[in-house]
């Protein structure tokens, strides 16, 4: 077997120099833990992203390395993606999902030819890399942490950082959500924001985080915070495992067949709950981007109820989903992504509960309530029935 980079069980990383710059803000209610929320001006820094002059510190992302001869086929059969002959240098995303095909683990993945790299959340390297090496058996791969060793950091596309390139490859991950990937559905209609997502996450030694720091502080770029980051990723509808999953989520429900599901690969697990609701049923939630009432200044967070309002005098209260990631836009203003029930009415206007006030929120439709039931299969009528 091949000897794999980085360590077999996960250990802590030092905190980041990027919380040394000049207004870094940490914020303990943010997503992500480790790196600056902000360093003052989260709408600025929107659009310092946008024109491509700032990165953002990822370095509390995981980093899992999986080497040997036969890692791009084990991983083709255990996943949802068609990664067998996947060619060096070629960024895609991965899902890996249990027997009923809910979702358990994202990855962001690269091949260098040598290496096959994952970028998880935070806290997901553990686990999927414990899953992975539980699901080896004989073959000629080895799994390893590499976060120790390695760091990421986003930006827009076109902003060149030294990137990592242990077997002469730079490991540079380009976000495929731009377009439907090959062998992928989408859900959505119309134009889509998307369509104008250019992210890139670039693997970097950890010991050159310093001289990163130093180059903002130089002046040959400009940083921007977490906070800036999942703005323009809500604005995008591009879901996240760490917020928009959760413990009965399915691809369909967040639009993830776009970019993460080969619909026409072979057999893998939870293959068959993703081709029975793609083909045949309905996704039973369905994800939507809601446009908030900002005129009470409260930004709804995570987990806050999304409510439907019926009635008149006596007004009836529905819980229809939750919200799973909120943000500031430097454009749109107050925005969020929330999960709602595929019944709930598209063209209602919904409630967030959100600290004993009420914001109103407009739908923008990221997953239709007809989604699915691609094969057009006709209803039989049920046995019995009398034909009127």
């Amino acid at each position: 077997m091949s000897t794999s980079i980085g360590s077999a069980v996960p250990s802590a990383v030092p905190g980041s120099p990027f919380l040394t710059l000049p207004g870094a803000v940490e914020q303990a209610d943010a997503f992500d833990h480790g790196v600056p929320s902000h360093y003052g001006s989260p709408n600025i820094e929107q659009r310092l992203i946008s024109r491509g002059t700032a990165i953002v510190d990822l370095s509390n992302r995981g980093v899992v390395t999986i080497t040997g001869p036969d890692r791009l086929s084990w991983l083709h059969s255990i996943t949802s993606q068609d990664l067998r002959s996947l060619p060096a240098g070629t960024s895609t995303e991965t899902l890996f999902l249990d027997q009923s095909g809910r979702i358990e683990h994202a990855a962001k993945l690269l091949d260098d030819g040598t290496t096959t790299w994952i970028i998880t959340e935070a806290d997901d390297a553990a686990p999927l890399h414990a899953w992975l090496d539980r699901m080896r058996f004989m073959l000629r791969v080895e799994v390893a942490i590499a976060t120790e060793q390695y760091a990421v950091i986003g930006a827009a596309a076109g902003l060149a950082i030294d990137a990592a390139a242990p077997n002469g490859l730079p490991l540079v991950w380009h976000d495929p959500w731009s377009e439907v990937a090959v062998g992928g559905h989408q859900y959505a209609t119309g134009e889509h924001p998307g369509a104008t997502w250019t992210w890139t996450e670039t693997i970097v030694e950890r010991a050159t985080l310093d001289a990163l720091a130093q180059q903002v502080r130089a002046g040959a770029f400009s940083a921007a915070g977490s906070l800036a980051a999942e703005a323009l990723r809500i604005a995008a509808w591009r879901p996240r495992l760490q917020a928009e999953v959760d413990e009965r989520s399915i691809p369909h429900e967040l639009d993830w067949l776009r970019s993460a599901v080969h619909l026409n690969k072979g057999c893998y697990r939870g293959q068959e709950t993703v081709a029975k609701v793609h083909n045949l049923g309905h996704p039973p939630r369905r994800l939507v981007m809601l446009l908030l009432d900002g005129s009470d200044a409260v930004l709804p967070r995570a987990g806050s109820d999304v409510v439907l309002v019926t009635g008149g005098d006596e007004p009836v209260r529905k819980t229809v989903g939750s919200i799973t990631s909120s943000a500031i836009h430097h454009e749109l203003g107050p925005v969020a992504l929330a999960v709602v029930k595929r019944s709930t009415d598209p063209a209602a206007v919904l409630t967030v509960e959100a600290e004993g006030v009420d914001v109103a929120a407009s739908q923008e439709i990221v997953v239709p309530a007809d989604a699915g039931a691609t094969a057009n299969v006709p209803r039989l009528p049920r046995l019995g029935a009398v034909r009127r």
